[in-house]
Protein backbone atom coordinates (compact mmCIF):
# COMPACT_ATOMS: atom_id res chain seq x y z
CA UNK A 1 0.00 0.00 0.00
CA UNK A 2 3.02 2.52 0.49
CA UNK A 3 4.86 1.85 -2.85
CA UNK A 4 6.65 4.18 -4.65
CA UNK A 5 3.40 4.16 -7.28
CA UNK A 6 1.39 5.65 -4.57
CA UNK A 7 3.40 8.00 -3.35
CA UNK A 8 3.75 9.33 -7.27
CA UNK A 9 -0.08 9.74 -7.23
CA UNK A 10 -0.39 11.76 -4.58
CA UNK A 11 2.38 13.65 -5.56
CA UNK A 12 0.45 14.51 -9.07
CA UNK A 13 -3.05 14.95 -7.87
CA UNK A 14 -1.01 17.85 -5.44
CA UNK A 15 0.41 19.11 -8.52
CA UNK A 16 -2.68 19.23 -10.34
CA UNK A 17 -4.29 21.33 -7.57
CA UNK A 18 -0.83 23.56 -6.88
CA UNK A 19 -3.43 26.57 -5.57
CA UNK A 20 -5.79 24.46 -3.55
CA UNK A 21 -3.27 22.78 -2.03
CA UNK A 22 -1.38 26.05 -1.24
CA UNK A 23 -4.78 27.60 0.21
CA UNK A 24 -5.27 24.21 2.27
CA UNK A 25 -1.22 23.87 3.28
CA UNK A 26 -1.31 28.14 4.59
CA UNK A 27 -4.22 27.61 6.78
CA UNK A 28 -2.66 25.17 8.70
CA UNK A 29 0.77 26.51 8.63
CA UNK A 30 -0.68 29.35 9.73
CA UNK A 31 -2.31 27.97 12.55
CA UNK A 32 0.92 26.35 13.99
CA UNK A 33 2.76 29.49 13.11
CA UNK A 34 0.25 31.04 15.68
CA UNK A 35 0.01 28.66 18.62
CA UNK A 36 4.28 28.89 18.11
CA UNK A 37 4.24 32.91 18.48
CA UNK A 38 1.76 33.01 21.32
CA UNK A 39 3.18 30.11 23.23
CA UNK A 40 6.08 31.80 23.06
CA UNK A 41 5.35 34.91 23.95
CA UNK A 42 3.28 33.24 27.31
CA UNK A 43 7.08 32.08 28.05
CA UNK A 44 8.33 35.45 27.38
CA UNK A 45 6.28 36.94 30.01
CA UNK A 46 6.57 33.93 32.38
CA UNK A 47 10.33 34.06 32.14
CA UNK A 48 10.35 38.07 32.53
CA UNK A 49 8.13 37.70 35.82
CA UNK A 50 10.05 34.46 37.48
CA UNK A 51 13.48 36.67 36.61
CA UNK A 52 12.07 39.54 38.56
CA UNK A 53 11.31 37.42 41.28
CA UNK A 54 14.80 35.85 41.05
CA UNK A 55 16.37 38.55 42.39
CA UNK A 56 15.31 37.43 45.79
CA UNK A 57 14.87 33.51 47.06
CA UNK A 58 10.87 33.12 46.15
CA UNK A 59 9.98 32.23 50.05
CA UNK A 60 11.47 35.28 51.02
CA UNK A 61 9.67 37.13 53.66
CA UNK A 62 10.35 41.06 54.98
CA UNK A 63 9.15 42.06 58.46
CA UNK A 64 9.17 45.77 60.00
CA UNK A 65 7.67 47.80 62.93
CA UNK A 66 6.22 50.63 62.91
CA UNK A 67 3.47 52.72 65.54
CA UNK A 68 0.47 51.04 66.96
CA UNK A 69 -2.89 52.55 65.73
CA UNK A 70 -5.51 50.14 67.61
CA UNK A 71 -5.80 50.12 71.17
CA UNK A 72 -4.89 46.86 72.98
CA UNK A 73 -5.64 45.60 76.25
CA UNK A 74 -5.33 48.66 77.76
CA UNK A 75 -2.54 50.34 75.98
CA UNK A 76 -3.37 53.50 73.81
CA UNK A 77 -2.73 53.39 69.76
CA UNK A 78 0.52 55.24 68.87
CA UNK A 79 3.12 53.16 70.87
CA UNK A 80 6.17 52.81 69.02
CA UNK A 81 6.92 48.66 68.43
CA UNK A 82 10.82 47.82 68.30
CA UNK A 83 12.27 44.22 67.72
CA UNK A 84 15.08 43.60 69.67
CA UNK A 85 17.91 40.63 69.14
CA UNK A 86 15.62 38.43 71.72
CA UNK A 87 13.08 38.31 68.77
CA UNK A 88 16.03 36.94 66.41
CA UNK A 89 16.35 33.99 68.93
CA UNK A 90 12.94 33.33 69.19
CA UNK A 91 12.18 33.56 64.95
CA UNK A 92 15.72 31.30 64.84
CA UNK A 93 14.70 28.74 67.77
CA UNK A 94 10.90 28.81 67.94
CA UNK A 95 9.31 29.44 64.11
CA UNK A 96 8.67 26.35 62.81
CA UNK A 97 7.89 27.35 59.54
CA UNK A 98 10.86 29.88 59.48
CA UNK A 99 13.76 28.57 58.08
CA UNK A 100 16.79 31.19 58.09
CA UNK A 101 17.04 34.47 59.29
CA UNK A 102 18.69 38.19 59.00
CA UNK A 103 18.52 41.03 61.31
CA UNK A 104 19.11 44.75 59.94
CA UNK A 105 20.17 47.67 61.64
CA UNK A 106 19.68 50.76 59.81
CA UNK A 107 22.77 53.45 59.57
CA UNK A 108 22.27 56.51 58.10
CA UNK A 109 21.84 56.94 54.48
CA UNK A 110 24.77 60.19 54.13
CA UNK A 111 27.32 57.87 56.18
CA UNK A 112 30.65 58.91 54.85
CA UNK A 113 33.02 56.02 53.46
CA UNK A 114 36.68 57.10 52.76
CA UNK A 115 39.92 55.61 51.44
CA UNK A 116 42.77 57.90 51.09
CA UNK A 117 41.73 61.24 49.30
CA UNK A 118 38.75 59.29 47.55
CA UNK A 119 35.20 59.41 50.00
CA UNK A 120 31.39 58.96 48.63
CA UNK A 121 28.29 58.54 50.46
CA UNK A 122 27.07 54.68 50.00
CA UNK A 123 24.39 52.85 51.55
CA UNK A 124 25.07 50.72 54.07
CA UNK A 125 22.83 46.92 54.94
CA UNK A 126 24.16 45.72 58.13
CA UNK A 127 22.86 41.79 58.07
CA UNK A 128 23.99 38.00 59.05
CA UNK A 129 25.19 35.71 56.53
CA UNK A 130 22.13 34.06 55.84
CA UNK A 131 21.11 37.28 53.67
CA UNK A 132 23.52 36.22 50.59
CA UNK A 133 21.39 33.49 49.81
CA UNK A 134 17.84 35.32 50.26
CA UNK A 135 19.19 38.29 48.25
CA UNK A 136 20.81 36.57 45.67
CA UNK A 137 24.17 38.88 46.38
CA UNK A 138 26.74 37.82 44.28
CA UNK A 139 30.48 37.89 45.19
CA UNK A 140 32.65 38.91 42.68
CA UNK A 141 36.01 38.82 44.91
CA UNK A 142 36.65 37.98 48.53
CA UNK A 143 34.32 36.29 50.57
CA UNK A 144 30.89 37.25 52.26
CA UNK A 145 29.98 37.80 55.68
CA UNK A 146 30.77 34.90 58.23
CA UNK A 147 29.59 33.57 62.01
CA UNK A 148 32.60 33.96 63.18
CA UNK A 149 32.39 37.66 61.73
CA UNK A 150 29.46 38.35 64.15
CA UNK A 151 30.63 36.11 67.04
CA UNK A 152 33.89 38.04 67.32
CA UNK A 153 32.06 41.68 66.43
CA UNK A 154 34.71 42.05 63.36
CA UNK A 155 34.92 45.55 61.62
CA UNK A 156 35.12 44.01 58.07
CA UNK A 157 32.99 45.20 55.08
CA UNK A 158 31.96 43.81 51.82
CA UNK A 159 31.60 46.69 49.40
CA UNK A 160 29.87 46.67 45.95
CA UNK A 161 31.07 47.17 42.65
CA UNK A 162 31.10 50.80 42.23
CA UNK A 163 31.82 51.88 45.66
CA UNK A 164 35.49 50.07 44.77
CA UNK A 165 35.39 52.03 41.34
CA UNK A 166 34.77 55.36 43.59
CA UNK A 167 37.26 54.55 46.35
CA UNK A 168 39.93 51.96 44.72
CA UNK A 169 39.84 53.00 40.99
CA UNK A 170 41.85 50.20 39.86
CA UNK A 171 43.66 49.13 42.90
CA UNK A 172 42.18 45.77 44.49
CA UNK A 173 40.39 46.75 47.62
CA UNK A 174 40.79 43.51 48.94
CA UNK A 175 42.57 43.51 52.51
CA UNK A 176 42.47 47.09 52.31
CA UNK A 177 41.03 49.44 55.15
CA UNK A 178 38.32 51.79 54.42
CA UNK A 179 36.91 54.39 56.77
CA UNK A 180 32.81 54.17 57.68
CA UNK A 181 32.40 56.76 59.65
CA UNK A 182 35.74 57.31 60.44
CA UNK A 183 35.90 53.66 61.46
CA UNK A 184 37.92 52.07 59.72
CA UNK A 185 36.60 48.49 58.06
CA UNK A 186 38.40 45.64 56.62
CA UNK A 187 37.59 44.81 52.97
CA UNK A 188 37.03 41.07 53.03
CA UNK A 189 34.79 41.24 49.92
CA UNK A 190 32.94 42.68 46.38
CA UNK A 191 29.60 41.96 45.61
CA UNK A 192 28.47 42.55 42.06
CA UNK A 193 25.15 42.44 40.75
CA UNK A 194 24.14 42.05 37.07
CA UNK A 195 20.87 42.56 37.20
CA UNK A 196 20.16 45.26 39.96
CA UNK A 197 23.08 48.49 39.72
CA UNK A 198 21.51 50.30 42.21
CA UNK A 199 22.71 47.80 44.65
CA UNK A 200 26.53 48.21 43.45
CA UNK A 201 26.75 50.89 45.36
CA UNK A 202 25.49 49.46 48.91
CA UNK A 203 27.96 47.44 51.23
CA UNK A 204 27.44 45.06 53.66
CA UNK A 205 28.23 44.72 57.29
CA UNK A 206 27.96 42.27 60.19
CA UNK A 207 25.18 43.28 61.93
CA UNK A 208 26.41 42.55 65.62
CA UNK A 209 29.45 44.95 64.38
CA UNK A 210 27.28 48.10 63.32
CA UNK A 211 25.13 47.32 66.84
CA UNK A 212 28.02 47.84 69.13
CA UNK A 213 29.90 50.77 67.14
CA UNK A 214 27.06 52.88 66.29
CA UNK A 215 25.10 52.79 69.42
CA UNK A 216 22.44 50.30 68.14
CA UNK A 217 21.59 48.78 71.62
CA UNK A 218 20.17 45.52 70.75
CA UNK A 219 17.63 47.49 68.63
CA UNK A 220 16.71 45.25 65.42
CA UNK A 221 14.98 47.71 62.69
CA UNK A 222 13.64 44.64 60.15
CA UNK A 223 13.87 41.12 60.10
CA UNK A 224 14.74 38.98 56.50
CA UNK A 225 13.35 35.51 56.42
CA UNK A 226 13.08 32.84 54.54
CA UNK A 227 9.75 30.20 55.11
CA UNK A 228 9.74 26.82 54.17
CA UNK A 229 8.24 26.45 50.48
CA UNK A 230 4.63 25.39 50.21
CA UNK A 231 2.04 24.98 47.40
CA UNK A 232 -0.71 27.13 48.09
CA UNK A 233 -0.75 30.96 48.59
CA UNK A 234 -3.29 30.39 51.34
CA UNK A 235 -0.82 28.20 53.18
CA UNK A 236 2.05 30.85 52.60
CA UNK A 237 -0.70 33.39 54.22
CA UNK A 238 -1.04 31.23 56.73
CA UNK A 239 2.85 31.49 57.86
CA UNK A 240 2.76 34.86 57.80
CA UNK A 241 -0.19 35.58 60.22
CA UNK A 242 1.51 32.99 62.27
CA UNK A 243 4.18 34.94 62.69
CA UNK A 244 2.28 38.37 62.85
CA UNK A 245 0.15 36.84 65.70
CA UNK A 246 3.23 35.59 67.63
CA UNK A 247 5.28 39.03 67.09
CA UNK A 248 2.24 40.14 68.28
CA UNK A 249 2.04 38.91 71.31
CA UNK A 250 6.00 39.64 72.47
CA UNK A 251 5.06 43.39 71.85
CA UNK A 252 1.43 43.22 73.08
CA UNK A 253 0.03 45.24 69.90
CA UNK A 254 -3.02 43.77 68.05
CA UNK A 255 -2.29 41.08 64.98
CA UNK A 256 -4.40 43.03 62.74
CA UNK A 257 -2.91 46.19 63.47
CA UNK A 258 -0.88 46.22 59.87
CA UNK A 259 0.82 49.51 61.10
CA UNK A 260 2.49 47.96 63.95
CA UNK A 261 4.00 45.56 62.36
CA UNK A 262 4.85 45.64 58.33
CA UNK A 263 5.39 42.23 56.66
CA UNK A 264 5.58 41.45 52.77
CA UNK A 265 5.51 37.62 51.77
CA UNK A 266 7.02 37.29 48.36
CA UNK A 267 6.15 33.49 48.03
CA UNK A 268 2.33 34.64 48.69
CA UNK A 269 2.72 36.99 45.26
CA UNK A 270 5.05 34.12 43.68
CA UNK A 271 2.31 31.52 43.66
CA UNK A 272 -0.68 33.93 43.12
CA UNK A 273 1.49 35.02 40.18
CA UNK A 274 2.69 31.83 38.63
CA UNK A 275 -1.23 30.09 39.29
CA UNK A 276 -2.02 33.60 36.90
CA UNK A 277 0.81 32.17 33.79
CA UNK A 278 -0.73 28.52 34.17
CA UNK A 279 -4.11 29.59 33.48
CA UNK A 280 -2.70 31.81 30.81
CA UNK A 281 -0.72 29.18 29.19
CA UNK A 282 -4.00 26.89 28.81
CA UNK A 283 -5.40 29.88 27.12
CA UNK A 284 -2.97 30.00 24.68
CA UNK A 285 -3.07 26.08 24.05
CA UNK A 286 -6.87 26.70 23.84
CA UNK A 287 -6.59 29.76 21.33
CA UNK A 288 -4.07 27.82 19.18
CA UNK A 289 -5.04 24.60 18.71
CA UNK A 290 -8.53 26.83 17.89
CA UNK A 291 -7.03 28.39 14.95
CA UNK A 292 -5.21 25.03 14.06
CA UNK A 293 -8.67 22.98 13.89
CA UNK A 294 -9.76 25.92 11.49
CA UNK A 295 -6.71 24.60 9.73
CA UNK A 296 -7.93 20.61 9.93
CA UNK A 297 -11.26 21.55 8.76
CA UNK A 298 -10.61 23.08 5.86
CA UNK A 299 -7.99 20.39 5.00
CA UNK A 300 -10.69 17.70 5.27
CA UNK A 301 -13.33 19.33 3.51
CA UNK A 302 -10.69 19.51 0.86
CA UNK A 303 -10.10 15.97 0.90
CA UNK A 304 -13.70 15.55 0.75
CA UNK A 305 -13.83 17.27 -2.60
CA UNK A 306 -11.17 15.21 -3.65
CA UNK A 307 -12.97 11.85 -2.76
CA UNK A 308 -15.80 13.48 -4.49
CA UNK A 309 -13.71 14.27 -7.90
CA UNK A 310 -12.20 10.97 -8.16
CA UNK A 311 -15.44 8.76 -7.29
CA UNK A 312 -15.11 7.39 -10.72
CA UNK A 313 -11.28 6.29 -10.10
CA UNK A 314 -12.15 5.13 -6.81
CA UNK A 315 -14.94 2.72 -8.27
CA UNK A 316 -12.40 1.69 -10.71
CA UNK A 317 -10.25 0.43 -8.10
CA UNK A 318 -12.16 -1.40 -6.01
CA UNK A 319 -13.79 -3.22 -8.56
CA UNK A 320 -10.06 -4.30 -9.91
CA UNK A 321 -9.85 -5.63 -6.44
CA UNK A 322 -8.52 -2.83 -4.07
CA UNK A 323 -9.28 -3.31 -0.55
CA UNK A 324 -11.17 -0.66 1.35
CA UNK A 325 -7.98 -0.47 3.55
CA UNK A 326 -5.83 0.46 0.32
CA UNK A 327 -8.15 3.45 -0.31
CA UNK A 328 -8.57 4.34 3.68
CA UNK A 329 -4.67 4.54 3.31
CA UNK A 330 -4.23 6.50 0.13
CA UNK A 331 -6.49 9.49 1.28
CA UNK A 332 -5.18 9.59 4.81
CA UNK A 333 -1.43 9.52 3.31
CA UNK A 334 -2.63 12.56 1.43
CA UNK A 335 -3.92 14.23 4.40
CA UNK A 336 -1.03 13.45 6.59
CA UNK A 337 1.28 14.84 4.05
CA UNK A 338 -0.11 18.25 3.83
CA UNK A 339 -1.37 18.81 7.01
CA UNK A 340 2.69 17.83 7.99
CA UNK A 341 4.57 19.65 5.34
CA UNK A 342 2.85 22.88 5.83
CA UNK A 343 2.14 22.25 9.82
CA UNK A 344 6.02 21.98 9.90
CA UNK A 345 6.77 25.03 8.00
CA UNK A 346 4.34 26.91 10.16
CA UNK A 347 6.33 25.81 13.34
CA UNK A 348 9.65 26.57 12.08
CA UNK A 349 8.83 29.35 10.90
CA UNK A 350 6.86 30.33 14.61
CA UNK A 351 10.07 29.07 16.45
CA UNK A 352 12.46 31.17 14.26
CA UNK A 353 10.77 34.46 15.38
CA UNK A 354 10.66 33.69 18.87
CA UNK A 355 14.79 33.19 18.56
CA UNK A 356 14.56 35.93 16.42
CA UNK A 357 13.00 38.57 18.79
CA UNK A 358 15.18 36.78 21.76
CA UNK A 359 17.96 37.19 20.00
CA UNK A 360 17.12 41.14 19.61
CA UNK A 361 16.25 40.82 23.60
CA UNK A 362 20.12 39.58 24.37
CA UNK A 363 21.55 41.92 22.44
CA UNK A 364 19.78 45.52 23.90
CA UNK A 365 19.99 43.59 26.91
CA UNK A 366 23.90 43.45 26.54
CA UNK A 367 24.00 46.81 25.23
CA UNK A 368 22.15 48.14 28.67
CA UNK A 369 25.13 46.21 30.41
CA UNK A 370 23.15 43.30 31.31
CA UNK A 371 20.75 45.49 33.50
CA UNK A 372 17.36 43.55 33.37
CA UNK A 373 15.79 45.08 36.63
CA UNK A 374 12.78 45.98 34.56
CA UNK A 375 12.27 43.67 31.70
CA UNK A 376 9.34 41.87 31.96
CA UNK A 377 9.63 40.23 28.46
CA UNK A 378 12.42 37.54 28.72
CA UNK A 379 13.39 34.88 26.47
CA UNK A 380 10.34 34.19 24.20
CA UNK A 381 11.11 30.85 23.08
CA UNK A 382 9.43 27.47 22.61
CA UNK A 383 11.11 24.59 24.34
CA UNK A 384 11.83 21.21 22.74
CA UNK A 385 9.29 19.45 24.36
CA UNK A 386 6.39 21.94 23.47
CA UNK A 387 7.94 21.86 19.31
CA UNK A 388 7.43 18.04 19.55
CA UNK A 389 4.19 17.78 21.25
CA UNK A 390 3.14 20.04 18.57
CA UNK A 391 4.39 18.07 16.00
CA UNK A 392 2.30 15.06 17.10
CA UNK A 393 -0.55 16.98 17.25
CA UNK A 394 0.05 17.82 13.62
CA UNK A 395 -0.13 14.16 12.45
CA UNK A 396 -2.62 13.08 14.48
CA UNK A 397 -4.63 16.40 13.42
CA UNK A 398 -3.65 15.14 9.50
CA UNK A 399 -4.95 12.03 10.36
CA UNK A 400 -8.39 12.90 11.77
CA UNK A 401 -8.95 15.63 8.89
CA UNK A 402 -8.59 12.44 6.13
CA UNK A 403 -10.19 10.18 7.82
CA UNK A 404 -13.92 10.81 7.26
CA UNK A 405 -13.05 11.11 3.61
CA UNK A 406 -11.30 8.40 3.56
CA UNK A 407 -14.34 6.30 5.18
CA UNK A 408 -16.32 7.98 2.37
CA UNK A 409 -14.33 6.51 -0.28
CA UNK A 410 -13.78 3.27 1.42
CA UNK A 411 -17.72 3.28 1.34
CA UNK A 412 -18.06 3.68 -2.42
CA UNK A 413 -19.36 0.54 -4.47
CA UNK A 414 -17.96 0.48 -7.92
CA UNK A 415 -21.49 0.18 -8.94
CA UNK A 416 -22.29 3.53 -8.04
CA UNK A 417 -18.87 5.05 -8.45
CA UNK A 418 -19.59 4.49 -12.40
CA UNK A 419 -22.78 6.18 -12.45
CA UNK A 420 -21.32 8.87 -10.78
CA UNK A 421 -21.48 11.82 -13.16
CA UNK A 422 -18.07 13.56 -12.11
Amino acid sequence: MFDVDIWQEIFSTIRKNKLRTFLTGFSVAWGIFMLMVLLGSGNGLSNGVKDQFAQNAVNVMWMWTGETSIPYKGLKEGRPVKFNNQDYNFLTTKEKDIEKVSSKYYLPNNILYAYGKEYGSFETSTCYPALKEMENISINTGRFINDMDLREFRKVVVIGDEIRKALFKEEDPIGKYVKIGGVPFHVIGVSKDMKRQENNRQAYMPFTTAQRIFSGGDRVHMFTVTSRMVQTAEEADTITEKVRTDMAQRHNFDPKDKRAMGSFNMQTEYIRTMKIFQAINLFVWIIGIGTLIAGIVGVSNIMLILVKERTREIGIRKAIGATPLSVIGLVLLESILITTVAGYIGLVMGVGLMELINMGLEQAAAASTGNTDNVFFLNPTVDFKTAVSATLILILSGALAGYLPARKAANVTPIEALRDEN
